[in-house]
C-alpha cells in the first residue's frame, strides 16, 4: 500500500491557471445551481448541497456570465487549483493531512476537494507561489 510520502513524491502537481470564486447561496437554490453548473463545460467546478448550503466553485469568468441566475449569493475568492495529479487509492491514509500540514506550515490556508481518483486544493490567488513551492519542495524532500 502507499503511504501520503510516497503519494505526494509520484504526484504531478497540475494547475490551469485559471482564477476561480467560491459561492455560497441557500439550500433553496440547488435546482438554479445545478442549472448553471450544467450549462459550465470547464474542466473544474464543483456544486456541494447539504442540509444548510449550496456550495458552488466556478471559474470567475464563468460566475461572471451566470451571476444573475443566481441573485442571493455571498462570494469569496480569487482562489487557484492545485490538483494532484496521481491516481489515489480510496484507502489511502493521511495524504490530505500531509497537503494540509504542509500548506498550514506555509501559512497558507486551503480548500479540498476530493474526485474519485485525485485530490484537489484550492489556495487564495495571492497565495498560490507559496503554496506551489512549498508543495514543490515538500516532493523533493520526500523523495530522497
Amino acid at each position: 500500500m502507499m503511504t501520503a510520502e510516497q503519494a505526494l513524491t509520484q504526484s504531478t502537481l497540475y494547475t490551469d491557471e485559471v482564477d476561480y470564486t467560491l459561492i455560497h447561496l441557500p439550500p433553496g437554490a440547488i435546482t438554479p445551481a445545478a442549472v448553471v453548473f450544467a450549462a459550465i463545460s470547464d474542466p473544474f467546478g464543483a456544486l456541494i448541497a447539504d442540509k444548510d448550503e449550496v456550495t458552488l466553485l466556478l471559474a470567475q469568468d464563468d460566475w461572471e456570465a451566470y451571476k444573475h441566475r443566481l441573485p442571493d449569493h455571498t462570494t469569496t475568492g480569487p482562489y487557484r487549483l492545485i490538483t494532484f495529479d496521481l491516481e489515489l487509492e480510496p484507502d489511502l491514509i493521511g495524504f490530505m493531512a500531509l497537503i494540509a500540514r504542509i500548506l498550514a506550515e506555509a501559512n497558507v490556508s486551503i480548500l479540498a476537494f476530493s474526485a474519485y481518483a485525485r485530490d484537489h486544493i484550492f489556495v487564495q490567488s495571492n497565495q498560490f507561489q507559496t503554496a506551489w513551492d512549498a508543495l514543490t519542495t515538500a516532493q523533493r524532500e520526500s523523495g530522497k
